[in-house]
């Protein structure tokens, strides 16, 4: 099955690149990999604000986190411009806006992994990290950037 059905299946349309909010881009390929600058979480088309552990509970950092999935496989289509052609989801960093005695940001990154997994099968498996920050830009709840090869 090509992750364009199983994105299908998943009820799962892409969205476009996000316009950047500051100096970076999007995206870099270098070689065979793919870097994608962090995503933050948004609802509704804007920040998804909170903090883990004060305003947020851990299901709903894990939602946010799969919707920022979503959207780096928006951002992942238009760097290499199918799909398909990933041959593995290598990396993915999360940092979760926390309290400092909140201790489940590993939980809330997995709505991204799981998501991954799920589109990609074996391919979607990656090395991982998730940390646990004072902020994110725009009091957004959770940021994950990810690399890819192709």
């Amino acid at each position: 099955m090509s992750v364009y059905d199983k994105l299908k299946e998943l009820g799962i349309s892409l969205p476009p690149v996000a316009t950047p909010a500051a100096a970076y881009v999007p995206f870099v390929r270098t070689g065979n990999l793919v870097f994608l600058s962090g995503h933050i979480a948004k609802k509704d088309g804007k920040p998804w604000v909170g903090q883990l552990g004060r305003t947020m509970q851990t299901e709903e950092g894990k939602a946010a986190a799969r919707a920022i999935a979503i959207d780096l496989l928006g951002t992942l289509h238009a760097a290499v411009g199918d799909l398909d052609k990933v041959k593995r989801v290598v990396k993915l960093l999360g940092l979760v806006n926390s309290t400092g005695d909140f201790t489940e940001h590993h939980l809330v990154v997995n709505g991204a992994s799981e998501l991954l997994g799920q589109v990609f099968g074996d391919k979607g498996a990656h090395a991982r990290s998730a940390f646990g920050v004072a902020q994110i830009p725009t009091g957004a709840c959770v940021e994950i950037e990810l690399i890819a090869e192709i």
